[in-house]
């Protein structure tokens, strides 16, 4: 999302930013709908997660681990 924004400058300084009606849309549904805004922010907190770890743990692991 915001993948295409269009940055207005004025005077050596940003203004305004113009994005696709589509997007425009979408994040007016989000802000609208606090379920929706709230499923958003999971998700973006998980690909930033999945960014910043670097393996996977087997099943046999988390179980050694949990001592189950």
């Amino acid at each position: 999302m915001l993948d295409q924004v269009q940055l207005i400058e004025d005077k050596e300084q940003i203004r305004f930013a113009v994005i696709p009606y589509d997007e425009y849309l979408l994040l007016k549904e989000m802000l609208n709908d606090p379920e929706k805004l709230a499923d958003y922010l999971d998700y973006l907190h998980m690909q930033q997660v999945k960014k910043e770890e670097n393996g996977r743990f087997s099943l046999a692991h988390v179980k050694k681990e949990l001592t189950l």
